[in-house]
């Protein structure tokens, strides 16, 4: 079994049933059709249903792993320099509702997001349900001409959730979905109230390296300094290596701070990281 199926753990076929039971009774329909999603996702169990709903189902493992990944993560904000911002749920539900929530305040901010439907919590399960979007391709699964033309709406995007006091939080490649070649985004985190700049610089810096694997560092640097001032990238500089050895982003983190130093420099910015 993968690292990942284990710490995962397995949402039992009869407590699924009781989520398409509940999902059936909330929308007076028939459920005709349960898929399991294989995804590269540690904390849920992903379903479509009825080829129309994407169902995330959180369990109380799903839980704990999150209070450990939160934990590994504020002790990585830790040694970038400054406080831990990352925050934990103490239920599935509380999960299930942030991710609604999220979705719901990303919407509100004009951002592309699945539409988000509802979160309930059943036999101790937190359950979140949003639009089913068929055609999708993650980021990290197109051409680098598609890469080319998408980085600078992404950093746009990220931008405009900062703009509207939102952090994602958790911005990777697979959390870019590309739909009849718009950017959406997914999958937001939780960050503590009055994180601020080192929030945003945690997802300048993560947005960063996920595009720089796809595309190239001097490009990536150039896409975001659409959105961004010398200032923010600079500032996000203390979190690469952070970011760098989280097990979803691999990417020259070397490379890519020489970039932005280099930028900085062109620009006249004081370079004192």
């Amino acid at each position: 079994m993968e690292v990942r199926e284990l710490i995962r753990g397995t949402v039992e076929w009869s407590r699924i049933e009781l989520v398409a039971e509940e999902i059936a009774t909330r929308y007076d329909c028939e459920i005709s059709d349960i898929r399991q999603l294989e995804a590269n996702n540690w904390l849920s169990t992903p379903l479509i249903i009825n080829g129309r709903w994407f169902v995330k189902i959180v369990s109380r493992q799903n839980s704990l792993i999150h209070a450990i990944f939160t934990t590994g993560r504020n002790m990585g904000a830790f040694s970038s320099g400054t406080e831990g911002f990352f925050q934990h749920f103490s239920t599935p539900y509380e999960m299930a509702t942030y991710e609604l929530e999220a979705t719901e305040r990303m919407r509100e901010s004009g951002l592309n997001v699945p539409t988000p439907v509802d979160a309930f919590e059943i036999d101790g399960l937190g359950v979140v349900m949003l639009e089913y979007l068929p055609t999708f391709q993650p980021l990290s699964a197109v051409d680098t001409e598609q890469v080319t033309q998408h980085a600078p709406e992404v950093f746009r995007m990220l931008a405009t959730m900062h703009e509207s006091g939102i952090i994602h939080g958790d911005l990777q490649a697979e959390n870019v979905l590309l739909v009849d070649e718009e950017v959406y985004f997914i999958d937001a985190t939780s960050v503590r109230e009055g994180s601020g700049k080192q929030a945003k610089a945690y997802d300048v810096a993560s947005a960063l390296g996920a595009i720089s694997a796809l595309l190239g560092e001097k490009e990536t640097v150039a896409a975001a300094r659409q959105s961004y001032d010398a200032e923010m990238l600079l500032f996000a500089l203390r979190f690469i290596d952070f970011v760098n050895i989280r097990p979803d982003h691999d990417f020259n983190a070397t490379v890519l701070k020489g970039e932005i130093r280099k930028m900085a420099e062109d620009v006249g910015a004081e370079v004192n990281v």
